[in-house]
């Protein structure tokens, strides 16, 4: 049942940066509210699971992602900063904050085994969307060359960060 919870989320993310592909282009004020947004609710999630769970392996990939995000995320705060831009909410960053408050709530349901599981398939889910959407709708649309350099190296990181959480899976089985 998780795993198609996971599945759901994948087609809501992908749908809703789908939806703001067709909408007029995003700016870089929006693109960089959806980067930290993203960002902030795998922090959380990280957080939740340094919170639940006893496995070492999920523990240190918990704390991989806590450390990761929390720095990307420091990165783009710096940049805005430096180029006087505000981050802008919008349509998809307000999407995504409350799919995670459903996601969360859901993950804080459970304990123990079931736990770790879900928590690593939603992590699988979340950077498959968050990495489509880094490469459809996000980088090709940013406009500001530090930004951009800003994603992709995001993009990377977080490439590494699905692979490792597909690995942990894999292991679970």
């Amino acid at each position: 049942m998780l795993k198609h919870t996971a599945i759901a989320f994948i087609f809501s993310l992908v749908s809703t940066i789908s939806l703001a592909q067709e909408a007029p282009q995003l700016n870089d004020a929006q693109i960089a509210h959806i980067a930290y947004t993203a960002g902030q609710i795998d922090v959380t999630a990280a957080k939740l699971a340094l919170e639940k769970t006893e496995d070492p392996k999920v523990r240190s990939f918990a704390e991989l992602m806590e450390s990761d995000h929390s720095a990307v995320n420091e990165e783009a705060l710096a940049l805005v900063t430096r180029l006087n831009v505000t981050p802008e909410e919008n349509a998809v960053s307000s999407s995504l904050a409350g799919q995670a408050v459903e996601a969360e709530n859901r993950l804080r349901s459970l304990s123990g085994d079931e736990f770790d599981r879900a928590y690593v398939e939603n992590e699988v889910a979340y950077h498959q969307a968050v990495n489509e959407a880094l490469k459809s709708v996000l980088i090709p649309n940013a406009q500001n060359s530090e930004l951009k350099s800003l994603l992709e190296t995001g993009l990377a990181l977080f490439q590494e960060h699905q692979t490792h959480a597909e690995h942990l899976l894999h292991e679970m089985k």
